[in-house]
């Protein structure tokens, strides 16, 4: 349940099974309503599953554990709102169950600048944007029933012939071009900016969770798609998104976090 006002914020929530949290909400775009739920942030972009990729794994790549940590489908909770730029976020001291809990139609997306401070999110984020097609409502209500539907779970499909749904998506701050223009050279040819797509593989069956603002049209998913589990040079939250020498992402992609929320 969440208390309608007009201002961005910490907010109260209270679950269906009457526990209390709380967590950001941003009441100003598109009308207001959207409860931030997790947040994909990077400690170590050169890392390949270190300490810290609580959404892929923490302990490398291995095949007799394929799904990882298994956090985009299982009820571990760690960080808090007000840290979500600086550390990867899915609770809050007071038991923030929102990701798998929270039941909405629709996601929004934030990419915001790493340690940024909350009340500075909206304004500093560099690129912000939302699905209105309710596929969210078709897929369980939430991302944890999402995932369940299509597994973040290595070798099990294909590129391109396996993938999870893609969403198109309305720009609240960036555009097609600005999203584009974030990745290097040899990515911006493999993808369709102006969508957000759920559970990719790349060519050595490695899974990306989520490809934010973009839909791949090519195999090398790991240099513009997040919360990888798989190949072992290519594994982490951020897995190769630091892209090829000839044709790195730029920092401002690399250096952001991903903030998701639901309405």
């Amino acid at each position: 349940m969440l208390l309608y006002y007009s201002s961005d914020g910490i907010y109260y929530l209270t679950t269906a099974n009457g526990v209390m949290y709380q967590t950001f909400c941003d009441m100003t775009t598109a009308g207001g309503g959207w409860t931030l739920v997790a947040s994909v942030h990077e400690n170590n972009i050169n890392g390949k599953c270190t300490v810290g990729d609580r959404w892929s794994s923490e302990q490398g790549s291995d095949p007799r554990r394929p799904d990882g940590e298994g956090t985009w489908v299982n009820t571990a909770t760690f960080g808090n709102a007000e840290g979500a730029t600086s550390d990867d976020y899915k609770h809050i001291t007071l038991q923030n169950p929102g990701y798998y809990d929270i039941t909405g139609d629709d996601v929004a997306v934030w990419h915001v600048p790493n340690d940024v401070q909350l009340q500075n999110w909206a304004n500093s984020a560099i690129l912000r944007y939302h699905t209105e097609t309710e596929f969210l409502d078709q897929n369980g209500g939430n991302l944890y029933q999402l995932f369940k539907k299509f597994p973040v779970r290595f070798g099990a499909g294909e590129c391109k012939d396996d993938s999870g749904p893609s969403i198109p998506v309305v720009y609240d701050t960036g555009d097609k071009d600005s999203t584009t223009n974030l990745y290097g050279a040899a990515e911006k040819g493999q993808f369709e900016p102006g969508f957000v797509t759920f559970r990719v593989f790349n060519e050595k069956k490695a899974v990306m969770a989520l490809c934010s603002g973009i839909k791949p049209t090519g195999c090398n998913t790991e240099h513009y798609c997040i919360g990888e589990v798989g190949h072992p040079d290519q594994c982490g939250d951020f897995a190769d998104l630091h892209g090829v020498p000839e044709g790195s992402s730029s920092k401002d992609i690399t250096q952001a976090a991903v903030l998701i929320f639901y309405r």
